[in-house]
């Protein structure tokens, strides 16, 4: 085992709710040591940007440090989530020496708010020398301390930014912060058309988390688990899920377990999973959290990532977070869906009860449209990585075209709000008409789940997110978007109203105009079939297949305009962070190609050779006892067939470390990455198929890779 267990020995008779949240300081924590004041401090911080001044500051460092020195903890540390890998941490004792044999325990305001981790090592993108290291973290009060337990060792954890010495951002938290205030006055500024009372809208958000279960002794003697986090090779099992009986299936028992204690961890961190359930694949899950606001739910689903691993570790498991970890079979997939709530309470995106409220609705569901539309392909880079790319447009995931999937109800009522058709009857679906929106959606019609982004219900769903990904990155280009997108609505209505138009005419006029140059973007039919790919272009829909090609969309003028303009990213932030995703796919992929070709060296070919071996030291023992070979022609073309797969095996592995030198030496980083692509994959894919067909040929004996039959059983 490669942790200690972790402690899920108490019973809590009463149920989650008795110990929900007990690692975390929020409200009810702060509730026994903080005064009031300070109380309020964090709540205005969180809710209004307010600065925390300096003596609140110290408050609240002191009162934490006494509830995780209760709680057991010794050390703290600024947690954040750096731009490759999953979240970072340095570890500091609250402890402070006194004398030679005295010291006490210190946290001070100035600890809790801000500290300088070597930033040397982290991927910066070339905004600074390796030699300028200096970086500087800074507490989030928006999302709440917990203390996380390994190893039976428990560590306060205080959720930050991470940004440089000169101060761009070097982490996914700073600019999704900034995406949500950009939604926030967006948002806000287009519901004061609709109610005055609205005058404040947060981002909830939903993380659906798919995950893979191996079991740790095949996986340690798999290099591609290890160090890829997929199989290179494998040939695939008699039984896959062709028979379709995993999909909600009983659990099996040492996955259950498995799932009981990692939950009990994520709840009493203040994680809200609800749901849990096999997936389509063998060995494969899922789990869904209740919803939350935005910023606490990425931090949520990085935390959750982290502990499950840790948890799998005690039960002889590893987690395999992969987008596509097994070839032939379902991939992985984070499903995020997204929503935008006001301080009212209502969902701007579920329909309302009157008129006023659905033309309300019909705004920011247009709106959202309309921005997925205009930026298909930011979206579609968001959600670029090497592991993705074997994911998206498989018969199982989203294609890599952005559509958008409303179903055939809300089709109905927005064909007819564009034509300005009122009381159109639809047979038993009832009269189209805005006052009636709430009545039709009492149909609920079926999901598309071969679309990216579907409307389902009361949000949006994008399904196209990797289950390895941090989600900050496709939902910073979300709330980008719709934002840019609801500013540009708000301004054109305003043009209207005060060129003498009635404010509802300007709404609904704007309306039909942006509905009419986005709808393109809208499709509920099969999205996995070539009649789609077909369509979609023409439509003028992208399909873009790849990372290396995906991420140039950072760097478009209307990208630049979204991000730049709006104040997200600074031009340097931009590139930069471009850079290191071209970086990380490369890396991926060279990683790959190293691991490849040192299967195929030291286990592929050797296992052929004693194979073949062994058959051709039988021939040769029948020959000496005096029997015809004529008779044995079949092993006699078998060790022939031997032969040609372990020459071409060779043969390719050669090109494959050739061409991997080539790559590498590219003169730029994105040009590496359009090669690897290029002329890389497809030898990844040559090498496979010869691989696969040595490994279905050999004897078990001599094949000494654990394959796939072994690694998706789960008891």
């Amino acid at each position: 085992m490669s942790s200690a267990p972790i402690d899920t020995s108490l019973e809590h008779p009463s149920g989650i709710s008795a110990y929900y949240g007990e690692l975390v300081f929020g409200p009810k924590a702060q509730q026994g040591y903080l005064p009031q004041h300070s109380i309020d401090e964090i709540h205005k911080s969180s809710h209004d940007g307010h600065t925390i001044n300096r003596d609140a500051a110290d408050e609240i460092a002191s009162g934490m440090k006494k509830w995780a020195l209760d709680k057991g903890a010794t050390h703290y540390t600024h947690w954040f989530q750096p731009l490759r890998g999953s979240t970072a941490e340095k570890h500091d004792s609250f402890f402070e020496p006194t004398g030679v044999d005295s010291g006490i325990e210190v946290f001070s305001g100035e600890a809790l708010a801000q500290q300088e981790p070597d930033a040397s090592s982290f991927p910066n993108g070339g905004i600074r020398n390796t030699f300028e290291a200096r970086g500087y973290t800074a507490w989030d009060p928006s999302s709440p301390a917990f203390i996380l337990e390994k190893g039976g060792v428990r560590t306060l954890c205080i959720p930050t930014i991470f940004v440089s010495y000169t101060g761009e951002a070097l982490d996914y938290k700073a600019p999704l912060l900034k995406t949500l205030d950009f939604v926030r006055k967006a948002a806000s500024d287009v519901c004061q058309l609709f109610d005055t009372d609205i005058t404040d809208v947060s981002v909830s958000l939903g993380v659906e988390q798919e995950y893979f279960l191996v079991r740790e002794e095949l996986y340690m003697q798999r290099p591609d688990l290890m160090y890829a986090g997929r199989t290179l090779l494998g040939h695939a099992p008699a039984k896959g899920q062709q028979m379709d009986d995993h999909y909600f299936g009983s659990i099996p028992t040492s996955a259950q377990a498995f799932m009981n204690d990692f939950e009990q961890q994520a709840h009493r961190l203040g994680i809200p999973l609800r749901t849990r359930h096999n997936e389509v694949a063998p060995a494969q899950f899922e789990c869904a959290p209740q919803y939350e606001s935005l910023n606490l739910a990425v931090d949520h689903n990085a935390l959750l990532m982290d502990v499950m691993g840790a948890v799998a570790a005690h039960h002889g498991y590893r987690v395999l977070l992969h987008e596509k970890p097994y070839q032939g079979i379902n991939g992985s997939g984070k499903h995020n869906n997204w929503s935008l709530i006001t301080n009212t309470g209502v969902n701007l995106l579920s329909p309302g009860k009157s008129p006023h409220e659905n033309l309300q609705f019909l705004t920011f569901f247009i709106n959202v449209i309309a921005a997925v539309h205009e930026h298909a392909d930011l979206l579609r880079a968001s959600i670029a990585t090497a592991g993705n790319d074997h994911r998206l447009g498989a018969n199982e995931a989203p294609p890599a075209i952005m559509s958008v999937f409303i179903g055939d109800t809300l089709t109905r009522v927005l064909d007819d709000f564009e034509k300005e058709i009122k009381d159109a009857e639809h047979g038993d679906q009832g009269t189209i008409d805005i006052p009636n929106i709430p009545e039709i959606l009492l149909d609920n019609t079926d999901r598309n789940r071969t679309s990216p982004f579907a409307f389902t219900g009361n949000k949006f769903e994008f399904r196209a997110v990797g289950s390895s990904d941090n989600c900050s990155s496709p939902m910073v280009v979300l709330n980008a978007i719709v934002a840019n997108q609801l500013v540009r609505f708000k301004k054109s209505v305003d043009e209207k109203i005060n060129s003498g138009s009635r404010k509802e005419d300007a709404i609904e006029q704007i309306l039909r105009e942006t509905l009419k140059g986005s709808k393109n973007v809208i499709f509920g039919g099969n999205g996995y079939s070539d009649e789609w790919v077909k369509e979609a272009e023409k439509r003028g829909l992208s399909n873009v297949r790849n990372t290396a090609e995906a991420l140039q969309s950072y760097l478009t003028e209307k990208s630049r305009e979204v991000f730049i303009e709006n104040n997200i990213f600074s031009e340097k932030e931009l590139e930069a962070r471009t850079e290191i995703r071209y970086e990380s796919y490369v890396l991926s992929l060279e990683i790959e190609s190293k691991v490849l070709s040192e299967l195929v060296q030291t286990h592929v070919i050797p296992s052929a050779i004693r194979y073949q071996s062994r058959i051709a030291q039988n021939l040769a023992n029948l020959k000496s006892a005096g029997i015809d070979l004529s008779n044995m022609q079949s092993q006699v073309n078998l060790v022939n067939e031997i032969g040609s797969l372990i020459d071409r095996a060779h043969m390719l592995n050669k090109q494959l470390m050739d061409e991997s030198e080539k790559a590498i030496s590219n003169s730029s980083i994105e040009n590496a990455a359009l090669s690897f692509n290029s002329t890389m994959k497809p030898l990844f894919d040559a090498i496979r198929e010869v691989s696969d067909e040595i490994e279905r040929i050999c004897d078990d004996s001599d094949w000494n890779l654990p394959k796939y039959r072994e690694l998706l059983t789960i008891a």
